[in-house]
């Protein structure tokens, strides 16, 4: 796979890559997996509550009412 980046993603992508001791492409991977798991959990936590506002929603329209 080819990267194109501009002159501001590879100013970071370098500056990262220093700082790390990672190859650029190290820095990529790592951080696409990290957003993929962040999404995933996102998508978790959403149907979780989801979940728990149909169970409860009806006791905290109550209670915020109080």
């Amino acid at each position: 796979m080819t990267l194109r980046t501009d002159p501001q993603l590879d100013e970071a992508l370098t500056a990262l890559a220093e700082a790390e001791g990672l190859s650029k492409q190290e820095v990529v991977r790592r951080a696409v997996l990290e957003r993929y798991e962040r999404q995933g959990h996102r998508a978790q936590v959403d149907a979780i509550a989801t979940e728990l506002i149909e169970q409860w929603g009806d006791v905290l329209d109550r209670l915020g009412s109080v």
